[in-house]
């Protein structure tokens, strides 16, 4: 590795450490179907984001609970405080598109259709809200 090239990856380490985030690689649900129970809880506070997914239907809610509940650990583990004394929120959620399984369907008259089986990759992070009680 270069010498610039290594200087921007610890730096890029070192401004990972002040965030708190949690990912989930290789979710064999697509990205479309995520972005959909994603976009439930991008902003909301962690414990209302807890019982919207506890209570939504969706397959994908499941793993995004769990995910979610990874990010406050995680957020616990590097500030040695508890998320219940915090004002914690949701503020990023990405998914992006993985590997594609690609794999064949028979049809008539001697053809054959495509099945894509999509899978995909979350990041969820976490912060503390601050209110500015001062300035108002």
């Amino acid at each position: 590795m270069g010498q610039r090239k290594r200087i921007s990856a610890e730096a890029r380490k070192e401004a990972n450490k002040t965030l708190y985030f949690a990912k989930l690689k290789n979710v064999p649900t697509s990205p479309r179907k995520m972005r959909l129970v994603a976009d439930m809880i991008r902003g909301m506070e962690v414990n209302k984001a807890l019982s919207v997914l506890r209570f939504s239907n969706k397959e994908a809610a499941a793993r995004m609970e769990k995910l979610l509940k990874s990010a406050i650990a995680n957020w616990e583990e590097k500030t040695e405080e508890r998320a219940e004394n915090a004002n914690l929120y949701v503020s990023e959620v990405y998914v992006d598109s993985a590997t594609m399984l690609k794999r064949l369907r028979p049809a008539p008259q001697g053809r054959a259709y495509r099945i894509r089986k999509r899978s995909n990759h979350v990041t969820l992070y976490v912060d503390t809200k601050i209110t500015n009680d001062n300035q108002n």
